[in-house]
């Protein structure tokens, strides 16, 4: 079987290594003629919604997902006119959009940090009078890993961050004094049955997600419990088909969801190596119709993503229960070019591990990104 992938990052390229045991090809559709993906699958290079590029994509593929959520969402429709497209391109379209993904954590019971659609310097004056300060504005569209967003902190300020961002359609959002970061994944199969991994607590750094830990070092297990019912709604609700990862503030105990993101996540990297089923099998598993894995961890995982460059490996690999990933991209500042995730038997020697591990990243010369 083909299964065909919108998008060539480092996310479609380790679909693509889970899928190969299990007897899968691979073709992805990417811009950039170096995507990563192209080292381990066959590449087609165009704009995600060329017409020519999607009928070269599609020919011959079996089944059609994707890796990268700022896919035009006419794209995925038309390819599901062709073949069976997983995840809906429904969750496509919300996730694109941050208003309308508030609207559907909302409608699943799900709390949300407080906000307001802002479409102009008049609405931002009204936002911020409702919202209070500090805020963050954030674009509607084409948000990630940082980008698209500024920080408010008083009146004089919130012109000159609407002329940032372009003055597109934004949301004010409350700067929410969170205890801590923590995602959940979650996967539901074509046949409506449903896994949820162990939460993850999330540490970002200037923006980007740089170090994570499975399970979390928040022993509460209703935070678990509340995080699955969260997923299971947003999954039933949707009709989801695939794994999804909702990352949440945690705020007095309870969960405030940030943002969804409607394909594996970089948060899952641990899964690899640290569970039964990584997250890139499951969501092979659930698009093809196959009985979901189990997902209890192998132990205390902790991941840490190489932005900017990569040590040498040999340093690297005498972290004791280290495992590197190298995404074989050009080097630039604060690209995710890799991660590392060490396994230990306990909490405590994951801490050890991870200590060390980030001694070495110092020490190879790239300046880790501030707290």
């Amino acid at each position: 079987m083909r299964i065909g992938i919108l998008g060539g990052g480092q996310l479609g390229r380790m679909l693509a290594l889970a899928g190969y045991p299990l007897g899968l090809r691979f073709r992805f559709l990417d811009p950039a003629p170096d995507a990563p993906a192209g080292q381990v699958g066959e590449l087609v290079v165009g704009a995600y919604d060329d017409p020519e590029a999607l009928r070269t994509f599609v020919e011959g593929v079996d089944l059609v997902t994707y890796e990268f959520e700022n896919v035009p969402a006419t794209a995925v429709e038309w390819l599901t006119g062709q073949v069976p497209a997983y995840p809906p391109p429904r969750a496509l379209e919300i996730a694109q959009d941050r208003l309308s993904e508030k609207r559907l954590f909302e409608a699943c019971g799900i709390p949300v940090p407080a906000y307001a659609p802002v479409g102009s310097e008049d609405e931002l004056e009204r936002a911020l009078a409702s919202i209070g300060l500090p805020a963050l504005l954030k674009t509607r569209r084409l948000g990630y890993d940082g980008k698209g967003q500024a920080r408010i902190e008083d009146r004089a300020t919130a012109s000159a961050a609407w002329r940032q961002l372009g003055g597109v359609p934004c949301l004010l959002e409350q700067l929410v004094p969170f205890d801590g970061e923590v995602s959940v994944l979650a996967a539901r199969g074509r046949d409506g049955s449903t896994v949820v991994y162990p939460l993850v607590e999330n540490e970002h750094r200037e923006g980007i997600l740089f170090c994570s830990r499975a399970p979390a070092r928040l022993d509460n297990c209703r935070l678990q419990e509340m995080a699955e019912a969260y997923a299971r709604g947003v999954l039933y609700e949707l009709d989801y088909t695939g794994v999804l990862a909702i990352e949440f503030f945690v705020v007095g105990g309870e969960l405030l969801a940030n943002e969804m993101a409607p394909r594996v996540h970089n948060s899952g990297h641990w899964t690899i190596e640290g569970a039964e089923t990584s997250q890139f099998e499951q969501h092979l598993r659930a698009i093809l119709g196959l009985p979901l894995g189990e997902v209890n961890p192998r132990g205390y995982a902790g991941i840490v993503n190489l932005l900017g460059s990569v040590p040498p490996l040999e340093t690297l690999l005498r972290v004791p229960g280290a495992h590197v990933h190298v995404y074989g991209k050009a080097p630039r500042p604060r690209r995710k070019l890799g991660h590392v995730t060490v396994l230990a038997a306990n909490a405590e020697e994951r801490e050890r591990r991870l200590a060390r591990l980030l001694e070495v990243i110092e020490h190879a010369g790239e300046p880790l990104p501030r707290a």
